[in-house]
């Protein structure tokens, strides 16, 4: 095993915490804390899903850290990494980036960045408070007070809105981008725009995620890749097996075989590795 996951929902974090923390219900999709003793290799496997993360660091000996943003991901990553005591990731949901990171999301797309230089002497404060905190419910709420400064700025807008509706839709099971942008009343290329922007991807780039993603969870339990396919949303099983090479540089089968059984760690380990 290949460190020590605790996977988080995000609702039992804001349960036991106050109004910032409470926040995160509207922004963060959910918590992954990771710890490994001493030398510990991390096994990292990022599969492409049209999420942004932030990412608290322990190195070794406990005494630094870092904080990183890893963008939305158009291909996958497979890597692994010692000298790192815990990492704590927040994945924030679809169409956040602006308003809570300051910065399109098309900028990180593909990029793993320290806070750093997105928030200046911002990220270098909360690096120091987080490296302070006594736990995992600590270092939430404290990651969460930073987040409740950012929305004193101007946060709702009208591109936002959109991208996060038509995420909604797409993960609620829609299949075509002109069918999403036909019930909110927008063209396919004002779609794309606000996507871009506000995602990271493109409308039918972020459907290829939402499919990939449900095969994966589906091929937990099952090794029809047929009925896999059909049910994923794909028109057969050639184009889930097409889909999976090109996002993920591996067929399903090898895929799940490379795996093993093996417990990885966060997606969001890899900072220096900057793709």
């Amino acid at each position: 095993m290949n460190g020590r996951t605790r996977g988080v929902r995000i609702t039992d974090v804001a349960a036991a915490m106050d109004l910032p923390t409470l926040a995160l219900l509207r922004f963060v999709e959910d918590v992954r804390d990771v710890a490994a003793p001493p030398g510990q290799v991390f096994d990292v496997e990022w599969l492409p899903d049209g999420r942004t993360g932030l990412f608290f660091r322990v190195l070794e000996g406990g005494r630094e850290g870092d904080v990183w943003v890893a963008g939305p991901r158009t291909r996958a990553i497979f890597k692994s990494k010692t000298g790192i005591a815990r990492t704590v990731t927040l994945r924030f949901k679809p169409g956040w980036s602006v308003p809570l990171l300051g910065v399109a999301a098309s900028e990180l797309t593909d990029r793993i960045v320290p806070l750093e230089d997105v928030w200046g002497r911002a990220a270098r404060e909360l690096c120091g408070e987080l490296l302070a905190a006594r736990s995992r419910a600590d270092v939430i709420d404290r990651v969460a007070r930073a987040l409740a400064l950012r929305e004193s700025q101007p946060f709702e807008t009208a591109s936002g809105q959109l991208a996060r509706r038509a995420v909604r839709l797409l993960e609620g099971g829609e299949v075509r981008v002109e069918r999403v942008a036909d019930r909110l009343g927008v063209t396919a290329r004002h779609l794309r725009r606000a996507f871009i922007e506000n995602v990271g991807i493109g409308p039918k780039e972020f459907a290829r995620t939402v499919r990939l993603q449900r095969a994966v969870r589906m091929a937990a339990t099952s090794c029809d890749w047929a009925r896999i396919a059909a049910d994923a949303g794909y028109y057969d099983q050639a184009h889930l097996i097409a889909d999976f090479r090109q996002l993920v540089g591996l067929t399903p089968g090898a895929f799940f075989k490379r795996a093993g059984g093996r417990m990885t760690s966060s997606p969001y380990m890899q900072a220096e590795d900057r793709a």
